[in-house]
């Protein structure tokens, strides 16, 4: 159940990094660090959220 909700809050995060780095990229030629810096955090949430959900996914033996 832990695995669960912290999937979500990840997934919540990722959707709210991607929403602040389109609005960074709409103003234009603006910070490109924080741009940068958002898009890595972005990924350490991809790869914590892929893990998550192979925890919580059955191995099936074939």
């Amino acid at each position: 159940m832990a695995f669960a909700s912290e999937l979500n809050r990840l997934k919540e995060e990722h959707r709210d990094l991607d929403a602040a780095i389109s609005a960074l990229e709409q103003m234009g030629p603006g910070d490109q660090l924080q741009i940068q810096r958002l898009k890595k955090r972005k990924l350490v949430l991809k790869d914590r959220m892929t893990f998550l959900e192979d925890q919580l996914t059955p191995d099936i033996i074939a």
